[in-house]
């Protein structure tokens, strides 16, 4: 990743407008969006021009700024505060901590989702028969896992992306002797998560400002990363000692 942000101020005509910088990127980022980029930029990642009138103008140099946080998103899942430190270090001429020296090597055992795993994706549409196709699971287990409240098709009874993870993943669990009743208590505990993670956040989201849903968004994807690594290391902790490892 380059670390040559900083240039001199470009002539007006070499400006982008937000929507401009949004098509962009695009190609490279798809999931990024103007939200995106106005959240960002209240949040101090990059501070575009702004003409009298109060329009963004973004420099080459800004896009630069830009693509180097979304590369770091996406491919190191660094947190923005980390990015922000090192586009901090890059402007006085330094160069980045590497991530990696940030956590002693024995305690990335402890694997959990990343924020960017809670970003919304490539929409799907699942038939019943291609959900049972794809997940491995019988007509019969199926229909257990929505009587037990795990997946529920949507309009139209196509089933989503995330209904066709949730039936793969319990297809796994299905085949070493778990029965779909046994699943019910992962429901319950992930509602039960979820609705505290939507307590902490919905004040932010509720927020007039055009960002605050972005914020919101991001701040929850943050807090269920962490959520989840501090099961898993649970987990992990009460296997080792139940196993006397």
């Amino acid at each position: 990743m380059s670390t040559s942000l900083a240039e001199s101020d470009p002539p007006t005509n070499t400006r982008l407008s937000i929507g401009a910088v949004e098509a962009q990127l695009k190609p490279e980022f798809p999931e990024v969006t103007i939200s995106k980029i106005r959240f960002l930029e209240s949040e101090g990642l990059v501070t575009p021009h702004r003409t009298p009138s109060g329009y963004r103008q973004f420099s080459p140099a800004d896009v630069g700024r830009l693509r180097y946080v979304l590369a770091a998103q996406r491919d190191q899942y660094l947190p923005l505060k980390v990015i922000k430190d090192h586009l901090d270090a890059i402007d006085r001429g330094l160069e980045p901590a590497r991530p990696e020296a940030r956590m002693p090597a024995a305690l990335h055992a402890a694997e959990a989702p990343t924020p960017r795993e809670f970003a919304t994706g490539t929409e799907i549409r699942m038939t019943r028969a291609e959900l049972l196709v794809h997940s491995g699971l019988s007509a019969t287990s199926l229909a257990e896992l929505e009587q037990f409240g795990l997946l529920a098709a949507g309009p139209g009874g196509y089933f989503d992306a995330d209904a066709a993870h949730v039936a793969s993943t319990s297809a796994e669990l299905l085949a070493v002797g778990l029965e779909p009743r046994h699943l019910r208590s992962f429901r319950t505990a992930a509602d039960r998560e979820a609705t505290l993670i939507t307590q902490l956040v919905s004040a932010q989201a509720r927020q007039r400002d055009p960002d605050a849903r972005e914020r919101a968004g991001a701040e929850a994807a943050q807090l269920a990363a962490t959520v989840l690594r501090l099961h898993s290391q649970l987990v992990k902790a009460g296997l080792r000692r139940d196993l006397g490892r």
